[in-house]
């Protein structure tokens, strides 16, 4: 199912227990081809956002080819260049992507050996592959990959019927290696989007409604700077010049000129909880068990509520687009650009073979931000200018303000222990928008500008994956736990006053906080240490014990306190029950603000492809989780967002980032799990037990500042 929901726009190939993406993309020569030259090029659908993926991938090429690791080149995505993998996101590019690389080179290599073993007049399994040369048992050459590159061995389609090489046979795979991307963004060479010129180029800026709800009645004519001009279809403004600075300063000049009806659409801030109490929804059953059960001797009632949250990726979005002949050809860093694709071709009345999108790098996010946003505002203002390649650029407020949000959310738990201390029921009611809005996954489109055209297209409410495919708001909202009566309902909102998708982690930010912070207090009110509350209830996740018995021998737990004010807490998750497992504990200090010191992280990734890249995204993700906890909350008005600068959305600061320490558990024989969200649930968590500990509050909502924190005294 996960990869069905990725691929929601994706043709299915004919082998459908082929491994990873290859079931959507079996034949070969989608994935890799070799030049005479000397490398072989590899082309993957998944995209890098600076989770440095492109050199796991590289690593498992140069591991079944036997190859060395400067001889593989990673293709950028491209439609219609690179294989269909849909969208880069959930922590599944290894295990989508890289299971398909891997298996597409071992039948690459058997393919390749079988065809210089006919020629020699030997048995394939006499030769040996040596840097891409193939070896006869007397020393001699029979052959190589760079030799055989002009054939079309490898236009077939994967059978599935060659293993790859066990895990004690791989060289580079489990080992750290240098990402591939960094040496030319740390010697300043234009690898980014950003950075990018092309000849001729044209700069845009777009103007922006002064509220959610709002139409465009009149623009007043005026000089602009040097030789700007408009560009107005509907509600959609735009500011367009040879000079990037014309480009911004006409944009300033054209919002003083343009006259707006303007409507109420927003909730109030302030009850955003009985707004979510309120909106009709759907309601649908995660999972049901009734087994029986003795009475609770303690029970907790509680609710947790989170805002809406932005992705504030420090550079803005942008992309770069041309319209020539009726086609259009976009360089995005999307994260899915089939999907993207997609709704380009709906908007722009094109058939998506005339639509061509090359990904570039750019500031990293993860989830959806406004970079399919942005490839419109680009696109529209390219079509109005034939020939020319446009730049749309986005600034910091519609970076904050515009781009999708995280959505607002609350979980209502109730649970019990019997007399013995054992967990007897629990039951879970969730109420939020869904967690995806991205391209390409329903009729009408969800970019932004869509919706100020003429005639503007309706947005689609935002939904959520199924949990086959690792859900969306319902993510890991059931517990992890050993519990014979458990009920967990989700009750996904039919209204969006503010465009909600996916920032990383999803519904495990709220759900992975509100579980650990229920089973924190159970554990008290029953007499019991926390840790050995949750090693009783995993029994049957050896695994998860194994993580969490880790980092609580890496903090010394139980970690008593080191001054007044000072807590430590501890969670333990695996992200979306199926994928990687990770425990954190997390030491907060509370004085005027709640600050994090320390936090201690154990994680069960499976293989580890590039031990180094695996580290370096659990613990960008538990800053990232700091950060959430501590500060993170979009405020609006009834008209609008309002936090449209660093000032009124405060983000972690390098000063405040907490010392971290990392053990990562290898499994080199286990399949290869995601790295890049499962520490941002327990983060949180712990963070908030460290609350806890430190001042004997029970946060409710987050962020958890003094406010927040204040309320949930009262």
């Amino acid at each position: 199912m996960n990869l069905a929901y990725s691929f929601a726009t994706a043709q299915g190939g004919n082998a459908p227990d082929l491994p990873g993406s290859l079931r959507a993309e079996p034949r070969l020569s989608r994935w890799l081809r070799f030049s005479a030259d000397g490398f072989v090029t590899v082309s993957p659908g998944k995209v890098e956002i600076g989770q440095g993926i492109l050199t796991a991938l590289a690593q498992i090429a140069a591991d079944e080819l036997d190859v060395a690791l400067h001889r593989v080149r990673i293709a950028p995505a491209s439609t219609p260049g690179s294989p269909n993998e849909g969208v880069t996101s959930g922590s599944l590019s290894v295990q989508e992507s890289g299971t398909a690389i891997r298996h597409a080179c071992a039948e690459a290599r058997a393919i390749h050996l079988s065809l210089a073993a006919h020629h020699a007049g030997l048995d394939p399994a006499a030769l040996r592959v040596v840097d891409g040369s193939f070896l006869a048992p007397d020393g001699g050459i029979a052959g190589s990959y760079w030799a055989q590159a002009a054939t079309d061995l490898l236009e077939v389609e994967a059978r599935g019927d060659v293993a790859p090489k066990a895990a004690a046979e791989r060289h580079l795979a489990g080992s750290p290696v240098p990402r591939l991307d960094l040496p030319e963004k740390v010697f300043g060479q234009p690898r980014y989007l950003h950075d990018l010129r092309w000849p001729d180029m044209l700069h845009a800026r777009m103007i922006r409604p002064p509220a959610r709800a709002a139409s465009l009645r009149a623009l007043r004519d005026g000089p602009l700077p040097g030789d700007a001009r408009p560009l107005r279809d509907g509600s959609f403004l735009a500011a367009i010049a040879t000079e990037e600075w014309a480009a911004e300063a006409a944009a300033t000049r054209l919002a003083t000129r343009a006259e707006w009806e303007l409507r109420e659409s927003l909730p109030e801030e302030n009850g955003l909880t009985a707004w979510l109490q309120s909106t009709p929804a759907q309601e649908s059953v995660v999972t049901e068990r009734q087994e029986p059960a003795p009475p609770a001797a303690h029970s907790i009632t509680a609710r947790f509520t989170r805002p809406f949250i932005a992705h504030a990726s420090i550079g803005t979005c942008c992309a770069v687009a041309l319209w020539r002949e009726e086609a259009l050809e976009v360089w995005t860093h999307s994260q899915g650009i089939y999907n993207l694709r997609a709704d380009l071709a709906t908007v722009l009345r094109l058939p998506p073979e005339r639509i061509i999108l090359h990904h570039a790098e750019a500031a990293g996010c993860y989830g959806h931000n406004g970079a399919d946003d942005v490839a419109l505002d680009a696109a529209l203002c390219a079509r109005a200018h034939p020939g020319r390649p446009v730049r749309a650029l986005w600034s910091r407020a519609e970076e904050l303000a515009w781009g999708p949000l995280s959505p607002a959310a609350m979980a209502e738990i109730e649970a019990g222990v019997d007399a013995e201390g054992r967990l007897c029921h629990w039951r879970t009611v969730l109420r939020g928008n869904g967690h995806s809005s991205r391209p390409g996954r329903a009729k009408d489109p969800t970019l932004l500008a869509a919706a100020h055209l003429d005639p503007p297209f309706t947005h689609p409410v935002a939904i959520d994956a199924p949990m086959a495919a690792g859900g969306g708001g319902q993510r890991n909202a059931v517990p992890g736990y050993e519990v014979p009566s458990l009920d967990v309902r989700m009750h996904r909102l039919l209204e969006m006053p503010l465009r909600s998708s996916a920032l990383r982690a999803l519904g495990g930010l709220l759900n992975v906080w509100a579980i650990e912070s229920v089973m924190d207090e159970l554990a008290e009110r029953s007499g019991q240490d926390a840790v050995a509350f949750r090693l009783r209830h995993l029994a049957q996740d050896p695994r998860a014990r194994a993580v969490l018995e880790d980092v609580a021998r890496m903090c010394g737990w139980p970690r008593p306190p080191t001054g007044e004010g000072i807590g430590t807490g501890i969670a333990v998750a695996r992200y979306k029950g199926t994928g990687a497992w990770c425990a954190v504990a997390a030491e907060v200090e509370a004085a005027e603000v709640v600050r994090c010191r320390r936090l201690w992280i154990a994680a069960d990734i499976g293989e580890a492809i590039n031990p180094d890249g695996a580290a370096n995204q659990l613990e960008g993700g538990a800053i990232q989780a700091t950060s959430i906890a501590l500060k993170e909350a979009v405020r609006f008005d009834r008209l609008n967002v309002t936090s449209q600068s660093w000032d009124d959305y405060p983000i972690l600061r390098f000063s405040e980032v907490p010392t971290v320490e990392l053990r990562l558990m290898t499994r080199p024989e286990e399949p290869p799990l995601g790295a890049g969200e499962a520490s941002l649930g327990p983060t949180i968590a712990a963070i908030a037990g460290g609350i806890h500990a430190a001042l004997g509050i029970r946060p409710r909502a987050m962020p958890f500042t003094p406010d927040n924190l204040a309320a949930s005294m009262e």
